[in-house]
Formats: structure tokens, C-alpha cells, sequence
């Protein structure tokens, strides 16, 4: 093991800059696919340290790779950068106050991507001043809420020249973060009808939204009888226009399924299919399945997660000072309820008596995967190469994902303290893997047996288009319609 003061120390003498840009990120707050400002940030800010930029990778405008170095392995560092919708939020207030634009930063991603690009920078310069052989590969992956960019880039092979990959995610704890993640697969189902007069002649109208109401019901419905790991939610996102007094014509749901692998989610979907195709047999109507993304559930690499451990364990609690726990305190008795604050110590196996209001210490790590209820394309790396994440303990004990009350936190600097953390966390992992072969061999021959001989198979198959060249009107037949409506009868599969 190297001596973690050193890479300690080349990180925060580059703090100020990367704090800066983790801010600047926060600001723009762009949806997936949409990335363009901070997708510039970073290149400029990774061009200044010597890395080679090859900008627009995988057909993806905002996907990037940025590479240093030669010989040796090749370590590969996972950074994002989108926002999301409807999460606008003032910085370092108690109190919902929107700050003027649509999007806020309620994942983090503004100090995962700029966490991420901080540890590169900083196993770089650590590698050139011992003269050690190695490549550090940065990737630029945009759209990680509901876009699954790192699926798509896996499925054009960016990441299988890899011998490792390293990537963190902001959150209430700092340690290891084992996670069991859950797959999932997301799609648009778009039911067209016909329009009518809704008092003069209803009879002649075929409801677009009695149908998309319908499969709602049915999959309500189904939810007694899936596995109780399996998730699925969706959101109506046209509901055939404002006017009452019209039968409506189209309308649209949009399904997000997940379960504990790829195959259980296709089996799942398959489930929810049917139910389209019921409700529209039910309304007579045509209903079109458009395959949105998806992503792969996590393989945890028990070899480097250890070797992780005991990196954190250096280096010790996130060092957070009595500002930032006075605004954490101020926070959690104004906008985190109870029920907050038992939901995160319960997610990291915490006692339920923890007392401090930040994350003062390590989680305990005993090579032993928890279950996480929700889905990252972080999985589909996880498949081709050995991959070890980090947890950041950036924000107030209960804060929960995706809410305002984690936006409002993401400038402070409790939010930065955590990332540099998690980078030095990061860094020091890097380079045990690169200066330690065995461990590499280790999590390799690790990786092998936990796919079980089977390659991975992307689960976004080759003939779906990435979402931002789709048109709004795509998809493929589900079941009988309407011959009033739309052409002949037919039933679509998942493609394979």
C-alpha cells in the first residue's frame, strides 16, 4: 500500500479548482442526453491536465473518454453530470424555494462527475512523479437518470479494454458502497383511439385514456403477485389533451420495471406487455410499445471493495466542522421527518439510535453485498470489467434522493468535504490495483466467477435507437385493435 498521505495531499492542493467546477455544474443542472455545458466544463478543466479528449464517443453528443498515461493497467474512472426535472432549488436554504430554472442536481451528479475527474487528475500526477507505467481513463457518462448512457456505451464496447473501474456516488455515509443494485428495463406505451364528441356521440369515441387508465389498473393488479424485490412505477405523460368534452384520441404512459437481474426484469415486462394489450383490447384501441433503455444489475468485486475498506479506514471520517453540522441540524428540524432519517440509517445498516446529524465515522464493511432498491448503469460496467464504488457522505443524516432537500445541500461544503473524500477514497484504491497485481488478478478471477462463464449481453438490444434519435411517434404493435383505428393484428416480443 502506498502511503495515502501523498495522494491525500496532490488532491487537496487541486481542491479549490475542483470545488469550482462541481459549483459551476450545479448551476447549469442539464437533463440527460442535454449535457453540453458541463460536458465542455469538464474537457476544459481535463485538457488543462494533459488528458486526450475524444469527445462525442458511442454516437452520444455528451459521452466523452479522456485518457493519460502508457503501459500498464488500465484503471477506469466513472463520472456523470445530469440533473433532474422539476427539482430547481435555492442553495443552502431550509425551506422549498425554487431558484428559477426547471432541473436541479437532486443525485449529486454535479460532485460524482467532478469527484470522479479529481481522483483521475490526481492518480495521474502521482503516477508520473514515481515514474510508474499506467493509463487513467476518464469517461464522460451523461444521462445516468432514466437515460442508461452507460448501457449504451457498453453496448458499443467503451469500457471492455478496461482492467478496473472506479466511481462513487454522493450520499448520507462514507464507506464502501456493496450494493446488489436491481436491473431494469423503461418504455413508452402510447395508445391511440378515437376522437368523439363526449356528450353527442361517445359511442363513436375510442378512449386513448381509458386505456392507459386501464393498464394502470391492471398492473396495480399484478403487484400481489410479482416477487417482492421486483419494482414498477410509471408516469402518464399525455393524457390526450385538457378538453373533458373530448373522447381522447392518443395517450401515453411511460413503465419503468425493475427486478434483481436482466432476466427476471424481461420476464416482468412481458407481464406488463400483456396488461397493454389487455386494456387495449378492453377500449379498442391500437396500443405501440417503444423500448425507452435499460441497465443490468450490479456485480459487487468483493476484492477491491476490501481493499477499499481499508483505504477509508486511513483515512479516516469525512472532516466536517461545526458550520456544517449546524446547517445539517438546522435542515433535519425543518424539512426531515423521522421517518427521513430511519429509511437511511436502516438502507446502511446503521443503528437506529445514531445520534449525529453528519456521517462521522466508516460504515462497517464485511465483503458482505446489501440489496438496493433502486437501478444504476454503473451494473453494465460491473459486467465487463471489476468495478468498486464508493459512498460519499456529502449531505444530512436523512436526507433522501432525488428531493430538494438534497439540492439545496449540493454547493455546501459539507457536499465538497464528501467529494474530496470519496476522491482521495478513490485515488488510493486506483493505485493499490495498479501497484498491487495480484489484487488485480484477484478481482479479475473474481469478476469470471460471478458470471459464470456467460458474456455480457447488453440488455438494450442492437436495433433500439439511442432516446434522443428516436421519433415521438415509434414503436411496435401490442395485440388486436380497432380496425377503425390502425392496420392489422399482431403481438410484438422484447426484441433480443
Amino acid at each position: 500500500m502506498q502511503d495515502i498521505k501523498r495522494i491525500a495531499s496532490v488532491i487537496e492542493a487541486k481542491t479549490p479548482a475542483y470545488v469550482a467546477l462541481s459549483d459551476k455544474v450545479w448551476d447549469l443542472a442539464e437533463l440527460r442526453y442535454q449535457e453540453e455545458k458541463s460536458v465542455a466544463a469538464q474537457i476544459e478543466a481535463l485538457e488543462q491536465e494533459g488528458f486526450k479528449v475524444k469527445p462525442g464517443v458511442a454516437g452520444i453528443p455528451t459521452a466523452f473518454e479522456a485518457e493519460i498515461g502508457e503501459g500498464g493497467p488500465l484503471i477506469g474512472f466513472l463520472g456523470e453530470y445530469d440533473a433532474l426535472s422539476g427539482l430547481s432549488q435555492k442553495s443552502g436554504v431550509t425551506e422549498k424555494i425554487p431558484a428559477g430554472g426547471a432541473n436541479g442536481q437532486g443525485c449529486g451528479h454535479n460532485l460524482l462527475g467532478t469527484g470522479a475527474m479529481l481522483a483521475a487528475a490526481a492518480v495521474k500526477d502521482y503516477l508520473k512523479a514515481n515514474k510508474i507505467p499506467a493509463r487513467i481513463r476518464y469517461y464522460g457518462c451523461p444521462a445516468e437518470e432514466g437515460g442508461s448512457g452507460k448501457t449504451f456505451m457498453a453496448r458499443a464496447g467503451m469500457f471492455a479494454d478496461l482492467d478496473a473501474a472506479v466511481t462513487w456516488h454522493p450520499g448520507n455515509f462514507f464507506g464502501v458502497m456493496s450494493v446488489r443494485s436491481l436491473a431494469n428495463v423503461q418504455a413508452y406505451f402510447r395508445f391511440t383511439g378515437r376522437a368523439a364528441h363526449a356528450a353527442g356521440a361517445p359511442h363513436l369515441g375510442r378512449s386513448a385514456l381509458d386505456a392507459v387508465e386501464l393498464m394502470n389498473v391492471g398492473v396495480n393488479y399484478m403487484r400481489e403477485h410479482m416477487p417482492p424485490d421486483a419494482r414498477v412505477h410509471c408516469a402518464i405523460t399525455n393524457t390526450g389533451g385538457i378538453s373533458p368534452n373530448v373522447v381522447q384520441a392518443k395517450a401515453e404512459v411511460l413503465y419503468l420495471v425493475r427486478a434483481p437481474d436482466v432476466a427476471e426484469t424481461i420476464e416482468l415486462f412481458e407481464r406488463v406487455k400483456k396488461i397493454a394489450e389487455g386494456a387495449a383490447l378492453m377500449t379498442e384501441t391500437q396500443a405501440v410499445v417503444d423500448f425507452d433503455k435499460a441497465c443490468s444489475n450490479v456485480l459487487p468485486n468483493t476484492a477491491l471493495e476490501l481493499a477499499l475498506h481499508e483505504n477509508a479506514k486511513r483515512l479516516g471520517p469525512t472532516p466536517f466542522d461545526d458550520k456544517d453540522r449546524a446547517f445539517a441540524e438546522k435542515l433535519r428540524k425543518a424539512a426531515l421527518t423521522p421517518a427521513d432519517v430511519s429509511a437511511a440509517l436502516r438502507s446502511a445498516s446503521m443503528p437506529s439510535n445514531y445520534p449525529n446529524v453528519l456521517h462521522d465515522g466508516i460504515l462497517s464493511f464485511d465483503g458482505t453485498p446489501q440489496v438496493l432498491f433502486g437501478s444504476t448503469d454503473v451494473g453494465d460496467v460491473s459486467w465487463v470489467t471489476p468495478t468498486v464504488q464508493v459512498w460519499g457522505g456529502c449531505f444530512a443524516v436523512g436526507t433522501p434522493g432525488h428531493s430538494w432537500q438534497l439540492v439545496t445541500q449540493g454547493k455546501l461544503p459539507a457536499a465538497h468535504k464528501g467529494m474530496i473524500h470519496a476522491a482521495k477514497a478513490m485515488a488510493a484504491t486506483a493505485i493499490d490495483v495498479i501497484e498491487n497485481p495480484d489484487l488485480l488478478a484477484k478481482a479479475k478471477a473474481e469478476l469470471k466467477e460471478r458470471v459464470s462463464g456467460k458474456p455480457y449481453v447488453c440488455p438494450i438490444p442492437a436495433s433500439i435507437e439511442l432516446p434522443f434519435k428516436r421519433r415521438a411517434d415509434s414503436g411496435t404493435p401490442l395485440g388486436p385493435v380497432d380496425p377503425n383505428v390502425a392496420g392489422p393484428l399482431s403481438r410484438a416480443r422484447l426484441p433480443t
